[in-house]
């Protein structure tokens, strides 16, 4: 649910943040009130109800910062938007033009289904109850192909995240994790990520290359959407921000501790 855009109390509330944000910590509430076409009143409102509730800090007459909450929670609705505003530039591409791969030989101007698979979408001459166009050019089996006149939806089932959470190196790390337990769970595994040096080495450890180490969230979120699932060896001190990113896209997630000791308790 895009908050922000639902409830105008929301959208005042990311706005006002927008511009202490910018020019923080002075503030003139009148030119804010000005930019946001409210009252000063009505801003002065919503400053001592962000007060209140801890996403805004007073540091004296006219000046205020953002605290740690009001920092999560400002990007927590930023989040929301970026996404929203990526869904809404790929309805545009489908509304014109979309590219898909070549299920097999295709010619220009032939009706085709459209269909997910392994993340990628295919066109195919196969035509069912599903999402479907029309070719805007010929294409061999393999190639890249413009699909025109998109109707339908695009049956896809959301991929899931297997969150494996491992010690850092002052908890033992490499030496702290039950081995065998991650070599069963990475094997049916097609993406799988590291989150900190101490688990790329473990992964490492049973000869496992990660394929993503840098932007792991974003790229098995990503990867989620697409209707790919991912396993994440990820440091224990960096799996809340990963658990807080899935919760926020609503993914089906499961967390397992591989920590020897954890297995004892």
């Amino acid at each position: 649910m895009i908050q922000v855009l639902r409830s105008k109390n929301v959208a005042t509330r990311f706005q006002i943040l927008v511009e202490i944000a910018l020019s923080q910590p002075r503030i003139n509430q009148r030119d804010i009130a000005q930019k946001l076409e409210v009252t000063p009143q009505a801003i002065s409102d919503y400053i001592k109800e962000l007060l209140r509730e801890g996403l805004l800090a007073s540091e004296g007459r006219a000046r205020y910062r953002l605290t740690k909450e009001g920092v999560d929670w400002f990007v927590s609705m930023a989040r929301q938007l970026r996404n929203y505003l990526t869904s809404v530039g790929q309805a545009i591409n489908n509304i014109s033009v979309c590219t898909a791969i070549a299920a097999g030989d295709l010619s220009e101007g032939q009706p085709v289904g459209l269909a997910m698979k392994d993340g990628l979408l295919f066109a195919t001459a196969l035509i069912g109850n599903g999402a479907g166009g029309v070719t805007v050019s010929h294409a061999r089996k393999g190639q890249d192909v413009g699909v025109a006149n998109v109707t339908g939806v695009i049956e896809l089932e959301m991929g899931t995240v297997t969150v494996c959470k491992v010690p850092g190196i002052e908890r033992g790390g490499s030496q702290n994790v039950d081995l065998v337990r991650l070599r069963t769970k990475v094997e049916g595994s097609r993406l799988v990520g590291a989150i900190g040096l101490e688990a790329l080495v473990i992964l490492r450890r049973i000869g496992v290359e990660p394929g993503y180490f840098y932007g792991v969230t974003e790229a098995v979120i990503e990867a989620a959407h697409c209707g790919q699932s991912s396993l994440v060896v990820a440091v224990d001190t960096e799996t809340p921000g990963l658990l807080k990113r899935l919760e926020e896209e609503a993914l089906d997630h499961e967390i397992l501790d591989l920590r020897i000791d954890s297995a004892a308790q």
